[in-house]
């Protein structure tokens, strides 16, 4: 019901309240109209001023719909997150929730309790750098300015009914498809999908791989070292990777990696108007900068994104990540591009030796054909019966060369019948 105040509640059998909006007496409404919309909100207003006192989809519970937002409200102090159920008939809210961390880069996360439990990686223009490629069922929104910080989500077929289900039987995030035919839910995605979309699986300054067999696979970034060698020899890799040689601030160098899932934005600083060039020029100079990119990757790229500490929850998707450039020491550059050079020259040394057998194994064979050819010719000028019979009995004239052939080296010459 309603009650005299305007706040929808929900009574018990004894007319205790269950559950109620709350509203308070700052909202109260002459006239209040509760009204569930196409979309799926459920609604409360004032009658006469067509004011909204309430939304169902201001609280989200554990599932997304479309046109839902999930972020924050920097007006009315509302942060739109969803919460997992305790189970499937208690709503009571879970340990695990999804919601956007409010960094200067903002970046949606999945948390068991206190713990980051995945990262989808923070929005570049396009997508979340996590879940790299445009989808053909849905269309992705990210909003960012001084009112509000959301992401949304609408569908490309709009007679389809989609949602987004935090479960807390499979601690993930699914999305959803009805399915008309058969009354059921079909899974169209699901996530975190691997061991490298597990927060902090490698550690800090580490890149996650997943190989062709399936297995993740750990790398320590250039210029770091496994923190614990014996832990990392056993395929324990939680403590990541450290610096092997001290940085130098201004003479240090940045290397870049393509394809990747950007780092936990935490210790991040973002500047939407900078260049590339003008990001590198403010990474380099500022001496604990351990990374930069584009924050936007639309058409040639802009904005300026740095990191600062340890890089920690990258990884490496075979196609359609962005590219990060990560500080190295002097010293390591130059190993880089001195193992650069060497690998060149060594294949270069390897291309003039192939070339090199094959035109000999063209001159042996060449030779080999010459030498044979000569043979035969002086056979044919010693035996001055070849011309008395030229164009009458040439049954007679092979069954001759035979004969003279049989005595020839035919290791040389290959056998008889080869030659007739």
């Amino acid at each position: 019901m309603i009650n005299r105040t305007g706040s929808l509640v929900v009574m018990s059998q004894s007319k205790g309240v269950v559950w109620s909006t709350g509203l308070g007496a700052q909202k109260q409404a002459n006239n209040p109209v509760l009204q569930l919309l196409d979309s799926g909100n459920l609604v409360l207003r004032d009658g006469n001023s067509e004011t909204s006192l309430w939304e169902s989809f201001d609280y989200p519970s554990n599932t997304l719909l479309p046109g839902m937002k999930l972020g924050w409200d920097l007006r009315k102090g509302i942060n739109w997150n969803l919460t997992e159920w305790t189970s499937p008939d208690d709503p009571s809210p879970g340990d695990l929730t999804y919601w956007i961390e409010r960094h200067s880069y903002p970046d949606p996360v999945i948390q068991k309790g206190t713990n980051k439990f995945y990262r989808t990686g923070p929005w570049n223009g396009l997508w979340f750098s996590g879940s790299p490629g445009l989808n053909p069922a849905y269309d992705d929104y990210f909003v960012s300015n001084e009112h509000e910080v959301y992401y949304t989500y609408t569908l490309k077929n709009k007679s389809e009914i989609s949602r987004i289900v935090l479960n807390q039987l499979t601690t993930s995030l699914e999305r959803h498809i009805w399915n008309e035919a058969s009354q059921i839910w079909l899974p169209y995605s699901l996530l975190p999908k691997d061991n490298c979309d597990n927060y902090g699986f490698c550690g800090p300054n580490a890149n996650c791989i997943i190989s062709y067999s399936g297995l993740a696979i750990c790398q320590c970034l250039l210029g770091f070292k496994p923190k614990s060698p014996e832990r990392w020899s056993l395929m324990v890799r939680s403590q990541g990777c450290v610096l092997i040689k001290p940085l130098s601030c201004q003479k240090d160098g940045f290397n870049p990696y393509f394809n990747l899932k950007l780092p936990d934005t935490t210790n991040s600083w973002v500047n939407e108007s900078m260049s590339l060039n003008e990001c590198w020029a403010k990474c380099l100079n500022h001496c604990s900068c351990m990374a930069y990119t584009n924050s936007d990757v639309r058409e040639s790229g802009s904005g300026c994104v740095m990191w600062f500490g340890d890089l920690m929850d990258i990884r490496q998707f075979p196609v359609g990540g962005q590219i990060l450039y990560v500080r190295i020491s002097a010293s390591e550059l130059v190993a880089r591009e001195h193992g650069r050079w060497t690998n060149k020259a060594w294949r270069g040394v390897a291309a003039v030796a192939v070339v090199a057998v094959m035109v000999g194994v063209v001159l042996y064979i060449y030779r080999s054909r010459t030498n044979i050819k000569d043979k035969i010719e002086a056979l044919i000028r010693k035996q001055s019966w070849f011309y008395r019979f030229k164009g009458e009995n040439t049954d007679e004239i092979t069954s001759q060369c035979e004969m003279h052939f049989s005595s020839m080296n035919t290791s040389t010459i290959g056998s008889t019948t080869n030659i007739k």
